[in-house]
């Protein structure tokens, strides 16, 4: 019998081979990745004000309106949303320099740790770093007492782990 089969353990395919936890490394890789990218990309984002005109063609009344337009810009970044910078810079925990800098910091370390781990950079230490975030984004909301967020940035951590203990399976990368 021929071991060499594509079901047989020992098959050398383009995955190696443990397919199954390559493709689990893969799938977390692209959902951690995307998630801290998208995170960070959504600190600068906001919404405005824009006055429009409805109707007034061919010489009739214009009814002028204002509606409300989501944007993105570097004018409009804010790394901690204004009402829990309010609620952080109360607590006695957290210095008022310390939330400053986390505050300017925060969108643009998640956009890094994302394409980092997207692009297979460093894969050991975006994830490190992108657990390390999201663990951050958890004593803010334990301070405030949001349980239900505590649990759901759990559930990133979780994911992180579950990435950097299949690490070893990852096949495509850009740097090591």
């Amino acid at each position: 019998m021929n071991d060499s089969s594509p079901t047989s353990p020992s098959s050398n395919n383009c995955c190696g081979d443990d397919a199954s936890s390559f493709f689990a490394f893969l799938i977390l890789r692209a959902w951690l990745g995307l998630r801290a990218l998208v995170t960070g990309i959504e600190k600068f984002s906001g919404t405005v004000t824009k006055e429009v005109s409805l109707g007034g063609e061919d010489g009739g009344f214009a009814i002028m309106s204002e509606i409300k337009v989501k944007e993105y810009g570097f004018s409009l970044y804010h790394g901690v949303p204004q009402p829990l910078y309010e609620k952080l810079a109360e607590e006695p925990l957290i210095p008022g320099f310390a939330l400053s800098i986390y505050n300017g910091v925060l969108g643009y370390v998640l956009i890094a740790v994302g394409i980092m781990i997207l692009a297979g950079i460093y894969s050991r230490i975006a994830l490190l770093a992108s657990g390390l975030t999201w663990a951050s984004l958890t004593v803010g909301l334990i301070l405030l007492k949001q349980d239900a967020g505590v649990a759901w940035l759990g559930m990133h951590v979780a994911l992180t782990v579950a990435a950097l203990l299949l690490v070893k399976h990852n096949r495509f990368e850009a740097v090591k």
